[in-house]
């Protein structure tokens, strides 16, 4: 319903449990309390899984988002601890039509709905999530706001609010365009992943300095089940620091807000290219190389985010099938390659490498002239599906033929 329809929803105490979500263009839906009551502010986004919810809520690029499951029952293989993707819940809030009221699975150490609790994230459930997600896709992302406890419309005090003092804090909240969020999500102190499985006693193929703009757990873990070992480094790292672990190679992560923001990153970027430095990067790390190269990136409408993204390699002509969570991209030109924006061609010529299928954004860059490439999207897929994973051997390679001295081709 909008905001105008909403005269009959008033403060009663027989719906202790209800929730209300509230979007800024007035959109309302109401509901009951999923998780931890309150109040929750941020962009509402809607992932397409069906499967893999503990790592969408453990995934760190949903930071200050609020997320809709478009999958209808969510919840019936509880929560483990094999499968987050951080040691704790990232989103703002979250969204289902209907949690399992069972949990019913050999890993499972707990219900979703005591977790959300445990760790304070407000949901709502028992909505028509199809209608909010077709209203998304034509409206565009935008801010909202959960508010529920024993009265939603009850004030800190007690008191009664209205319906429109509700939807002015959902527009107070800030807006994902403009914000910087890497540092909110990055380790405050490096750590290093050894290779594991039949590499954990060897020696490392390669050494990686892994930059972690809100690095998922299961990244630094692909590379080091191929033989690296991972050192996985704060956003505010210095080139110094770097080439003080004499890698092989860098990497840079996932993360949530706006690249347009994160000027030292694209700086620190620069400086791994300049070094000669082999460089991999995917979601936030492709729009940081999109940037450092000279390239815009911009905000999607309401972005991909899923596990069913199809993606064609425009160097083979395969189609994968993808795992997504970004809201901006980057503007560059398909087709023939084109010199690097930034410093006229300084590094070289540049190629869109990837896109999606379902709307041609850039999903990929390749640099061809110097050791660097990167992807929108997650080959490493810890939800499944796994098409993209060779992108992990590719960036061992590509280290690989650089400490051999064989030129870039």
């Amino acid at each position: 319903m909008n905001l105008k329809d909403t005269n009959t929803i008033t403060s009663d105490s027989r719906f202790s449990n209800r929730a209300l979500l509230i979007l800024e263009d007035g959109e309302v839906y109401v509901g009951r309390a999923f998780g931890a009551v309150g109040t929750t502010i941020g962009e509402i986004v809607f992932s397409t899984g069906m499967t893999g919810y503990q790592e969408t809520l453990t995934d760190p690029s949903y930071a200050r988002q609020i997320v809709v499951q478009t999958f209808p029952h969510i919840g019936n293989t509880g929560v483990n601890d094999q499968d987050g993707e951080s040691d704790r819940i990232w989103v703002a809030g979250y969204v289902v039509r209907e949690p399992s009221p069972n949990v019913s699975n050999w890993r499972a150490r707990g219900s979703l709905h005591d977790q959300l609790v445990d760790q304070g994230i407000v949901g709502i459930s028992h909505i028509d999530t199809r209608r909010l997600v077709r209203h998304l896709r034509s409206a565009g992302v935008m801010r909202a706001g959960i508010f529920s406890g024993p009265d939603p419309m009850l004030n800190d005090g007690g008191g009664p609010r209205t319906m429109q003092e509700l939807l002015d804090q959902v527009r107070s909240a800030p807006k994902m365009s403009g914000s910087h969020l890497t540092g909110e999500v990055s380790t405050h102190r490096s750590y290093i992943v050894e290779p594991v499985g039949d590499r954990q006693t060897k020696e490392p193929v390669c050494t990686v300095a892994a930059v972690d703009l809100g690095i998922k757990s299961m990244t630094p873990h692909r590379l080091a089940e191929r033989g690296c070992r991972v050192h996985v480094l704060p956003v505010d790292t210095t080139i110094e620091q770097i080439k003080a672990l004499r890698p092989d190679g860098v990497f840079f992560s996932n993360g949530p807000g706006d690249p347009s923001t994160a000027d030292e990153e694209v700086s620190l970027l620069r400086q791994v290219l300049d070094a000669g430095l082999p460089f991999f990067g995917i979601c936030l790390g492709n729009q940081l190389l999109g940037r450092a190269l000279g390239f815009e990136t911009y905000k999607l409408k309401f972005g991909h985010r899923g596990i069913n993204q199809p993606v064609m390699d425009l160097s083979t002509g395969k189609v994968e099938i993808t795992a997504h969570n970004h809201g901006f991209a980057v503007k560059a030109p398909k087709g023939d390659p084109v010199p690097s924006p930034y410093g006229e061609g300084r590094y070289g010529r540049v190629r869109v490498s990837h896109v999606d299928l379902n709307d041609g954004v850039v999903e990929g860059l390749e640099c061809l002239d110097i050791p660097a490439f990167s992807v929108q999207y997650h080959p490493e897929a810890a939800a499944g599906p796994h098409d993209a994973s060779y992108l992990f051997d590719r960036f061992v390679t590509l280290m690989q033929d650089a400490r051999e001295g064989k030129a870039h081709a």
